[in-house]
């Protein structure tokens, strides 16, 4: 069975004789030396607020402008700063992340901060109220505060008929740049996630569902100003890693090497 609330939703007074923190932030970043100081406060400033134990891992992906050395400047000892030579891709840094993170809980956020996260706490509130295992950030969420024109909205509903149709997977986007995540879940799929890059948040919650675990969408404020439409570029790069993602699937059914259900199963036994 789920584990009650009470010892999900553990505040930093609860914790303090335990090594590991209630929630990890992982936040994958290339290029953003000349933001990342301000975004790092922002975020450490809102988490503090929450009231939660929590870390946040920064993620430094082959950044040649300073990121890592900017982020070193913010005076936290909460805030770890990982940097690798090489840059690797977004999915790559997020794995790299959460495998030095310490946290029952690991949300990933995007280093430009253009989602508000002040959503990272209602997931963890979500998560309870639920009984999740994933919270995934919706733009069309009826409490969602973005200026999401109507021609991208239905470019997101035909992207959910596509994955649910494929997948059996009921979200309208796998690439808003914020999701919390069960540590279970992440150790269970993140061995089967192949992609390094863009696609990695779709493999992982095509993995995540195929395994059984609950995903829940939830509201995300973006302070960011839609185009009326997407590029055709990036229309492309989606439909190919939809289609990539469902024929490695396939293929990977029928061998009998892709995810069973068996994480969920022992979790909820």
């Amino acid at each position: 069975m789920d584990q009650p609330a009470e010892s999900t939703v553990r505040r930093r007074d609860e914790r303090r004789a335990t090594e590991s923190p209630l929630l990890s932030v992982v936040v994958p970043a290339f290029r953003e030396a000349s933001t990342i100081v301000v975004a790092m406060e922002r975020l450490l400033a809102m988490l503090d607020r929450c009231g939660y134990d929590y870390e946040v891992v920064l993620v430094s992906d082959g950044n040649t402008d300073g990121t890592e050395v900017e982020a070193q400047r913010v005076k936290s000892e909460r805030l770890r700063v990982l940097h690798y030579e090489q840059n690797q891709g977004k999915g790559f840094a997020q794995a790299h992340g959460v495998a030095h993170a310490k946290g029952d809980l690991v949300a990933f956020i995007d280093a430009d901060l253009d989602i508000h996260p002040a959503g990272i706490a209602r997931y963890i509130e979500i998560l309870h109220e639920t009984r999740a295992d994933a919270i995934v950030a919706s733009k069309i969420h009826p409490e969602s505060k973005v200026a999401y024109p109507w021609p991208r909205r239905v470019q997101s509903r035909v992207f959910r008929l596509l994955v649910e149709v494929l997948f059996r997977l009921d979200v309208s986007d796998t690439q808003t740049g914020l999701k919390l995540f069960r540590r279970d879940v992440l150790d269970a799929c993140l061995p089967f996630v192949h992609s390094s890059g863009f696609a990695f948040d779709l493999e992982l919650l095509v993995l995540a569902n195929d395994a059984g675990y609950k995903i829940v969408e939830g509201p995300v404020e973006l302070d960011f100003q839609f185009s009326s439409t997407t590029g055709v570029s990036a229309v492309v790069d989606v439909v190919r890693d939809v289609v990539h993602t469902a024929r490695r699937r396939q293929r990977e059914r029928r061998e009998g090497v892709w995810i069973d259900t068996a994480p969920r199963a022992k979790r909820s036994s």
